[in-house]
């Protein structure tokens, strides 16, 4: 029932945060989760082990660079480019790679501007005591790079598995 009410006020407060997002680096961790009801539907835990980061992407289509040499605009194949994975897959691959030693869990939207997308990747110590006690969380013990082969929910949906 609560968490009816945080979704509410979570699209309310999401216009005033997006100034306050586009100031930061494009990947931050964060205290707590942006959206609590979404990431604990996604299997985030307030407890020692699990991570929260903020991660910024820009939109739109990939950009490529222009050639240099004399060739018609439209020889060029500067647009049209589509990426093949999505921005919420590219997000959770970047993160990744910058928490090496932590493990991508899932990770849900935030907010977005003319220009930006965020979203907040939950990451998982596997190394951590706590974690590796507990049954129901600690099946990620035993993976590695799973963002990496697409074993994350955004991952799955970009293979075609759900």
């Amino acid at each position: 029932m609560i968490h009816k009410y945080l979704r509410k006020m979570w699209l309310a407060l999401s216009r005033d945060r997006r100034v306050a997002f586009a100031r930061e680096k494009a990947i931050v961790r964060v205290e707590k989760p942006t959206r609590p009801d979404r990431a604990r539907a996604l299997g985030y835990r307030a407890k020692q082990g699990f991570v929260i980061v903020r991660a910024r992407i820009r939109k739109g289509t990939r950009k490529r660079e222009k050639p240099s040499g004399g060739r018609k605009p439209l020889r060029a194949g500067l647009t049209k480019i589509k990426n093949r994975k999505s921005l919420q897959r590219i997000v959770e691959e970047r993160v990744q790679r910058k928490f090496p030693n932590l493990e991508v869990l899932n990770s849900y939207y935030v907010a977005e501007s003319g220009k930006y997308k965020w979203y907040e990747v939950i990451l998982v110590d596997p190394h951590h005591p706590v974690i590796k006690s507990d049954p129901k969380i600690n099946w990620i013990c035993r993976q590695k790079g799973r963002v990496f082969r697409g074993l994350t929910s955004a991952g799955k949906k970009g293979r075609g598995l759900r």
